[in-house]
């Protein structure tokens, strides 16, 4: 058991570290190509940033442990809300009225909306699924790609920060090729080595991506809004996260079932979509009524999210 933790760990810091070396990679080579930097922002940095999520998710597919696919989907999107913004908000209150927020919280609600209702109706994500989620990723990109051209959005200076004033050919094309061969390696580690471990102990493959998967995807967002709290600038960040949630469903979704089909456990459907659902409400009603994400708020959100976490752990489901 030793071992399969070491394995998925390592699998894990791959993962991360390959990840943020293709987005940067990526970016830098984009813009030696005098690629505009808006065109950088809407399409390397929002797709890359997914990178962790969409390898492991087709990696786990394609190797039969859809569990693990799912878990991380659902996972990731628990965790984004519930951690990701509880914790900060326990060191300074986030505020949710930043502009233009709200049709972004509109979308992540339709978009969660579409996901859970395709899962209730057949519990499962195949080639039906994934063609309506693309669908609904065109039309998310539609609207970054608006807000971008009528200077509604800060993607393009996102996207600056991510390279040098004048990016080294040699330096971009390796940190492209290391991110390129890293991703499929830790996804195999961790996906391997994650089903393994669910077997040993005797839980639902989706518990792993549910915990460890989920929770490890998501430390780059943890990390980033845990630096901007400090800096008391973490209202800045809530948009990130409902970005990542959409992207999650719609983009990480549509390509698990374009890698074939992916059944939800009745467990899953029970506990872990209905879990999703809450962490997703609890933002949006805050977006809406422009409350602040408050300590009081994090704590509770945090003390929920943990609970969850040692309820999975227990094996009762």
């Amino acid at each position: 058991m030793i071992e399969a933790i070491l394995f998925l760990l390592l699998g894990l810091v791959i993962l991360l570290a390959a990840g943020e070396s293709l987005v940067r990679g990526a970016a830098s080579l984009a813009k030696l190509a005098n690629v505009p930097p808006l065109v950088i922002g809407l399409t390397v940095v929002a797709f890359g940033t997914s990178a962790p999520e969409l390898v492991v998710t087709v990696n786990a597919v394609l190797g039969g442990a859809a569990g693990i696919a799912m878990g991380n989907i659902v996972g990731s999107n628990i965790a984004n809300v519930m951690l990701v913004l509880g914790l900060p908000a326990i060191l300074t209150p986030i505020s949710m009225a930043v502009p233009r927020l709200r049709r972004h919280a509109l979308a992540l609600i339709l978009a969660t909306a579409v996901f859970c209702g395709m899962v209730y109706w057949n519990r499962e994500i195949a080639l039906t699924e994934a063609l309506v989620f693309a669908g609904g990723m065109v039309l998310y990109f539609a609207l970054m790609a608006y807000e971008a051209r009528t200077g509604e959005a800060d993607i393009a200076l996102e996207a600056e920060g991510l390279v040098e004033a004048r990016p080294h050919l040699g330096k971009t094309l390796a940190l492209t090729i290391i991110g390129l061969v890293g991703l499929p390696i830790g996804a195999t580690l961790l996906v391997n080595h994650g089903e393994h471990l669910a077997k040993m102990l005797g839980v639902r493959d989706e518990i792993i991506g549910l915990t460890v998967v989920a929770f490890g995807t998501s430390l780059p967002e943890l990390a980033t809004v845990l630096a901007a709290a400090i800096r008391r600038e973490a209202s800045v960040s809530a948009g990130t996260i409902i970005g990542s949630n959409i992207f999650n469903m719609l983009f990480v979704g549509a390509a698990a079932g374009f890698a074939g089909t992916s059944r939800f456990s009745d467990e899953a459907v029970t506990y872990d979509l209905p879990m999703m659902i809450l962490a997703t409400a609890l933002v949006a009603v805050l977006i809406f009524t422009r409350r602040k994400f408050g300590r009081m708020l994090g704590i509770f959100s945090l003390t929920v999210y943990v609970a969850y976490i040692v309820f999975l752990g227990t094996g009762s489901v």
